[in-house]
């Protein structure tokens, strides 16, 4: 096993470094200047010229990726180009507490509705509670989460005036404020990933539910619950889990469209808005931190597969 988690984890520092390369040398090939665009396009092309020289861009591309790739291995992400000239480390760190708060809470959410969904659907087969869940669960798939934002901000800010419509609270000034405001787009977040889940919930109870083992343990007439619930259910996570590591990844980049529509910084619009104003320094450490969430939520996963089904070994 820890052979295994060593080869894993160098595997995964060679991927992030791949990952890091190829968007170091993307950047620089897409047409378009940095320094004009800090300008506007209309500075005078001598003070251009010295921001250029003064940031190192009127090197080779080389000299400019091997400097970077030494300050990186030293912990130095850069600073960004903008006049504000904020460490990126700086940046991905304020960003990242957002995103974090906002992927936990909208796992939570849609964990907590496609677990028991997709449970009923799979239990209660061609009835029409089973209708209705699949029905519902595709409406939440096909929902824009950025029209069902607007939809919850008009609903519970706006008009019921429950819930803040915008921004982020830090969590050390107060539970409550801190988690109403990431209800509602925890919830806008959520429900896509809550039907994915629960309709991939209900397939794989419905296999297990058939199987040879699942029969004998009806004949040996165990109660219901536990059956479901020690027989059934472990046995059909396996993909569940796969699933559930996926959105999590995805929910931890950060989710873009939502987080600009409750004015929340967090790691996606960071990186967005890194790409519109050509900061260089500011996608390569977004990326650079998008790519080892997504590396080591699928390590995770690996190793939750030992802990659901103990036959699976790692050697």
């Amino acid at each position: 096993m820890s052979r295994y988690l060593i080869r894993r984890v160098l595997g995964a520092i060679v991927v992030m470094w791949a990952v890091a390369t190829l968007v170091f040398f993307m950047l620089r090939a897409v047409p378009g200047d940095p320094i004009a665009a800090m300008l506007f396009d209309v500075g005078d092309p001598a003070v251009a010229d010295q921001i250029r020289q003064k940031f190192g861009l009127d090197q080779p591309v080389w000299v400019q990726y091997a400097k970077w790739f030494g300050l990186m291995l030293q912990g130095d992400l850069g600073t960004s180009l903008l006049g504000s000239r904020i460490e990126v480390s700086r940046i991905v760190a304020e960003a990242f507490p957002r995103t974090i708060s906002l992927a936990s809470v909208s796992f939570v959410i849609a964990t907590a509705i496609a677990v028991p969904a997709g449970l009923i659907s799979a239990l209660r087969r061609h009835s029409a509670l089973d209708h209705t869940v699949t029905f519902v669960a595709f409406l939440g798939l096909s929902m824009p989460d950025f029209w069902l934002a607007i939809l919850l901000i008009i609903v519970f800010a706006a008009n019921l005036q429950w819930l803040p419509a915008i921004g982020y609270v830090p969590l050390a000034e107060g539970f409550w404020p801190w988690f109403s405001h990431l209800i509602l787009p925890s919830i806008a977040i959520g429900t896509p990933f809550a039907a994915i889940m629960a309709r991939m919930i209900r397939s794989s109870m419905l296999e297990v539910l058939k199987t040879e083992y699942m029969q004998v343990a009806r004949s040996k007439g165990l109660l219901k619950p536990r059956l479901i619930f020690v027989h059934a259910f472990p046995n059909a996570l396996i993909p569940v889990v796969t699933v559930m590591g996926i959105a999590l990844a995805l929910l931890m980049a950060g989710t873009v469209v939502v987080e600009n529509v409750f004015a929340i910084k967090g790691l996606g619009r960071v990186l967005i808005q890194g790409i519109l104003n050509r900061d260089y320094p500011v996608v390569q450490g977004a990326i650079l931190v998008v790519s080892a969430i997504f590396v080591f939520s699928n390590l995770l996963v690996d190793l939750l597969y030992t802990v659901i089904d103990p036959r699976i070994r790692y050697e």
